[in-house]
């Protein structure tokens, strides 16, 4: 059962692509000549790692490289990740003036808006709410764990959340950050008993067929770093036909 739709956002301008697939052009959300957004497929990496597998960035550098036919290097600077498992919006920026500011907003979460969506097998105890927890990070085992009050080495966590959505088995939930915190909506959601779909490392029972967890970076809203105009940028939902019957 469908109980939301998702409109853009009042004001500013919204942009978004109809396709979530095969080429990086088809995947391109924004560009102008100091940002390019595009959606990252689950199982993307941001940037390169220990894997060695060809990351989003050198993807967009190569885009814009062959696009515009630049000699050389192409400058490209990342301002944010989403974990491997996660499809979304991604924002780059093009330009050596729009990252420091850029990075600035980001770390200091002010003129950003970030919005998730999460499929999740447990309805929340509240249809909407607010969870406050503080994380700690195991470095080793790349995970987070919550707790309810402040302990050593801690960092506070914020979201809100609203049941947006449901199907016969999974609830869909969309998700604000208020912070930036490592695997926070996986580790916030799981503490209150509602671990995203397929993400085992936080409580699933199974995994997802393709490697990815249920968790969508659908719309990023800013003030542009040098324009300050107001754009909000959307990824199309997965292929993945339980986000079409229970988001379409």
């Amino acid at each position: 059962m469908i109980e939301h739709q998702f409109p853009s956002s009042p004001g500013g301008e919204t942009y978004s692509s109809p396709l979530l697939g095969e080429g990086l052009g088809e995947r391109l959300l924004f560009e102008d000549n100091h940002l390019i957004a595009v959606a990252k497929e689950a199982g993307d990496i941001v940037q390169g790692d220990k894997t060695g597998d060809v990351p989003l960035s050198d993807m967009v550098k190569a885009y814009l490289k062959d696009k515009y036919q630049k000699p050389g290097n192409v400058y490209l600077g990342v301002v944010h990740r989403l974990d491997r498992p996660v499809s979304g919006v991604v924002l780059f920026a093009k330009t050596s003036k729009a990252l420091p500011r850029l990075n600035k907003m980001f770390a200091e979460h002010k003129g950003v808006r970030k919005t998730y969506l999460a499929i999740v097998a447990t309805r929340p105890p509240q249809p909407e709410g607010t969870l406050t927890h503080w994380l700690t990070r195991n470095e080793k085992q790349n995970t987070a764990r919550a707790y309810d009050r402040e302990v050593p080495g801690s960092k506070k966590a914020v979201l809100t959340y609203r049941l947006v959505g449901e199907s016969d088995r999974y609830f869909l939930l969309e998700v604000e950050l208020h912070t930036g915190r490592h695997h926070q909506i996986r580790c916030q959601l799981a503490k209150i008993g509602c671990p995203i779909r397929g993400d085992l490392k936080y409580g699933a029972p199974r995994s997802n067929p393709d490697g990815s967890i249920s968790l969508h970076a659908w719309r990023l809203e800013l003030e542009h770093p040098v324009s300050h105009q107001t754009i909000t940028i959307e990824a199309p939902l997965p292929k993945e036909r339980l986000w079409q019957e229970i988001a379409g």
